[in-house]
């Protein structure tokens, strides 16, 4: 099958959205699907104000078309509502393509801890964004249930994997990290104020604090909180490494839709406390995470939780079912113009896999 990716999100940025879209296209390649990905990094673009790591493609519908139509794709999701995911969008409904989305970011909630404004405003551009496609491929039930209370009825569930050859309760544990005064609090991710990251830092538990992340509130945040202690990016068996090491990870936002940084964690066998928020409310369980609205409370519970138990429930999460799940949700029987004359594909993308 030959499938075409828009993102406005892709390397070398770093965030659960990148990390999804690779991991789930290295299975598609491996199941011997033929994938395009059309990414900023194949026009000029520029920094994406107070968020520089995003580079915003300098093009439109006509640039993205010269890369999706030679590719010819039978199926053609759109995974961001950036200016690659609008231009794939314009190019679609043009042409009668059907196409696919997805919800990965709570965008309005982003702005509004960015801006201040009300954030009904950047749900007015989501819903007229989403509502024309197929599906919207959606984490967790209560994503499914945000999208509905704002008309948009036809999402479908994408969950998350985990490199399980990676994030594994054996291997080395970070030796700085195992150093520190226990209980050792970690927190994983962007350090930016949508994260919700001080509610973290601010907690009173006991033990030692250590973010593993870059952002543009580290350096205040850092300043602001001495005794925390900020290690900046890890990726890989380094990362890995500081899941082992600690004794939980805290996970403070109300913004993400799922939490990769949850199920890796678990995986190393570590347990989770978070706030009982999307993502979390839907991919924890009892045994494995504790919720509550005081992060306190929810990290003291946590602690108490089983480290096998953790593994184990981690473990259930692959990327190659992430990735047959995505198959499965493409629009079937796309129709499809191709360069001469239109042809059809039918038959669903669950039957193609």
């Amino acid at each position: 099958m030959r499938i075409a990716i828009v993102t406005d999100a892709w390397a070398p940025q770093v965030n659960g959205v990148v990390r999804t879209l690779t991991a789930v296209s290295r299975e598609l390649i491996a199941m011997g699907h033929q994938l395009l990905i059309v990414s900023p990094e194949q026009f000029r673009s520029l920094p994406c104000p107070s968020y520089p790591e995003i580079r915003l493609a300098l093009t439109g519908r006509r640039g993205v078309a010269r890369l999706l139509e030679p590719f010819a794709a039978d199926a053609v999701h759109i995974a961001t509502e950036g200016p690659l995911g609008l231009a794939a969008r314009r190019w679609c409904l043009r042409r009668g393509q059907r196409f696919t989305t997805a919800y990965h970011t709570q965008f309005p909630a982003y702005v509004a801890a960015r801006t201040g404004i009300d954030p009904a405003w950047p749900w007015r551009y989501i819903r007229w964004f989403h509502r024309p496609s197929e599906a919207i491929l959606s984490s967790t039930p209560s994503v499914d249930a945000v999208l509905a209370g704002q008309g948009l009825g036809q999402a479908r569930r994408w969950g998350r994997g985990v490199d399980l050859a990676l994030f594994t309760p054996e291997g080395a544990r970070d030796v700085q990290i195992r150093g520190l005064p226990g209980p050792v609090q970690l927190y994983v991710g962007r350090v930016a104020v949508e994260k919700n990251i001080e509610q973290f830092l601010a907690a009173r538990h006991p033990g030692s604090k250590v973010v593993v992340g870059d952002g543009p509130a580290r350096a205040e945040l850092a300043a602001r909180y001495p005794q925390v202690h900020f290690l900046g990016a890890r990726f890989g068996e380094d990362l890995a490494a500081a899941y082992r090491a600690a004794d939980v990870l805290v996970f403070p936002s109300r913004t993400d839709t799922f939490g990769l940084v949850m199920i890796e964690a678990l995986a190393c066998g570590t347990p989770v406390a978070a706030l009982p928020a999307i993502g979390p409310r839907d991919l924890l369980d009892p045994a494995v995470g504790a919720m509550h609205d005081d992060l306190d409370r929810a990290i003291a519970a946590a602690l108490r939780l089983d480290r096998a138990a953790c593994a184990a429930y981690g473990a259930g999460f692959t990327w190659a079912n992430s990735a047959r799940q995505f198959l499965g949700n493409l629009a079937p029987g796309i129709r499809t113009a191709r360069p001469g004359g239109a042809g059809t594909w039918t038959g669903s993308a669950a039957a193609s896999a």
